[in-house]
């Protein structure tokens, strides 16, 4: 597993949102989503009925950006890796207990084992810049 320096642990843990990438049948596939830095991994929480969850399934591999946006101040970390499904068990509450603590939309919408998964990005490559 790759390391990250401390500004780009900062800058990951002081974000909510984030951009993946997945893709089908060589046809890429790029929505926003939710997400939580833990253990040198990105999370996301995600529905079975997604194409997101549907590429997963048939391929792992992964890419996300995590950025801020502003003219000629643009901060960002770019990952790829390989993703694994968190269904149950012990690990998928550690996950559920981090989304519930960090965002509203989960105390006001929760769900249990086998209902959503997470996805867990492990990054294999990583680039960041704007962040000195």
């Amino acid at each position: 597993m790759i390391q990250f320096n401390q500004k780009e642990i900062e800058f990951l843990k002081t974000l909510e949102a984030a951009r993946i990438a997945t893709s089908h049948q060589d046809i890429p596939h790029v929505k926003p989503v939710s997400f939580v830095f833990y253990k040198k991994c990105i999370i996301v929480a995600t529905d079975y009925d997604t194409r997101t969850f549907a590429n997963i399934k048939t391929n792992s591999n992964t890419g996300m950006v995590i950025d801020i946006y502003k003219s000629g101040q643009h901060k960002s970390v770019c990952i790829q890796g390989k993703t694994e499904i968190i269904e149950q068990g012990v690990e998928f509450q550690e996950l559920y207990k981090l989304f519930y603590e960090k965002f509203e939309w989960v105390r006001k919408d929760p769900w249990k084992e086998k209902e959503s998964p997470f996805l867990k990005i492990i990054p294999k490559h990583k680039i960041s810049w704007g962040l000195d």
